[in-house]
């Protein structure tokens, strides 16, 4: 580990793209499924935005000084009003036809627009209306923790924050329990913010891998990915967060050594991996849909599939995302890469 102080604070192009490469990975986990084909180590993408988040939020309030207010008031401008719109798209689509399968109820709705975890009554999983706003009940516990957590002092927090997550870990472990609130934030997958943020501390002490070691945490990362998906051996938090954190530690290294440059559609892709994340599944549906109809091969299927569902994000993201956006009170500086959470 190399010590020093943290260097600028420009832009972080490696985590840019590790948010995309998450972002592409959901994609085509979907897209797969509604095409007949398997990519379940996709869904692993979940992991890397956790780990992500963790180390975002740590190194943003540990550069810009924040209450616990205006903390909380900034990561709600900054997810909701988009999610709230997606969900109500879901909601006119089911009353409108569109969604066959899709049970409305108001309890549901209100619980998906609160993100209070709850039992879908189309599947009895614990989804919202919109399926994959389920991480987002994670985030947004993630952050009225960690926003608890700056009325502690800054020496404080990671260790109270690692030791209550660990604690409620524990007893998910320990009690046997189907309760909605429970099941969903004694899961080990909330670890994977912590280890975020312990990154986040070591990187702003600049104890941070050397090139080759940090080139090595990623190949290791990626490898372990691929082994997983390529044999469709079994996975879960214990074995994706690891490698989700190697990822994220090796490129956070190799962006305080400088050593990513920045390309533009890949920046982008980062930039918009919130909307892709979101809306992707809209575009998937309809072209699965329509290539079923028309009886194009399954891999052609899943490729326009996934294309549509990028080109959604992308969309949303310049039409809608971005204007938001800019329409919030400025806050105080802050690093470019910095201000969108996973």
């Amino acid at each position: 580990m190399s010590a020093g102080p943290a260097k600028g604070r420009g832009t972080l192009y490696g985590i840019q793209y590790l948010r995309a490469l998450a972002a592409l990975a959901v994609v085509l986990f979907h897209a797969a499924e509604r095409s007949g084909h398997a990519f379940a180590i996709g869904a692993a993408g979940v992991d890397v935005f956790f780990v992500i988040s963790g180390f975002i939020m740590w190194v943003i309030v540990e550069r810009r000084p924040v209450t616990p207010g205006r903390f909380l008031a900034e990561r709600v401008r900054r997810i909701v009003p988009v999610y709230w719109l997606a969900t109500g798209v879901m909601v006119a689509g089911a009353l409108a036809g569109l969604f066959p399968n899709l049970v409305l109820t108001a309890g549901h709705v209100a619980a998906s627009l609160f993100f209070v975890p709850a039992r879908s009554p189309s599947s009895g999983e614990l989804w919202p209306v919109l399926v994959q706003g389920w991480t987002l009940n994670y985030e947004m516990f993630f952050y009225a923790a960690f926003a608890a957590c700056l009325f502690l002092p800054a020496r404080l927090r990671l260790p109270v924050m690692a030791a209550g997550f660990c604690l409620l870990v524990a007893l998910g472990l320990a009690i046997d329990s189907d309760a909605p609130l429970f099941v969903t934030y004694t899961r080990p997958i909330i670890l994977e913010f912590v280890a975020g943020m312990l990154i986040g501390r070591l990187w702003l002490a600049g104890r941070v891998p050397g090139r080759a070691a940090a080139l090595g945490l990623i190949g290791l990362g990626l490898a372990g990915f691929a082994v997983i998906g390529l044999f469709r051996l079994p996975f879960d938090e214990w074995t994706c967060g690891p490698l989700a954190g190697m990822l994220v530690c090796g490129t956070a290294a190799l962006d305080r050594h400088g050593g990513i440059a920045r390309f533009t559609v890949p920046a982008m892709l980062g930039d918009a991996s919130y909307s892709i994340y979101l809306w992707h599944t809209f575009a998937i549906s309809v072209v699965a849909k329509v290539g079923a109809k028309a009886a194009l091969p399954p891999l052609l299927v899943l490729l326009l599939s996934a294309c549509a569902g990028v080109a959604a994000g992308l969309c949303t993201y310049h039409l809608v995302e971005r204007p938001l956006l800019r329409a919030k009170p400025a806050p105080r500086p802050v690093p470019a890469s910095l201000e969108t959470p996973s």
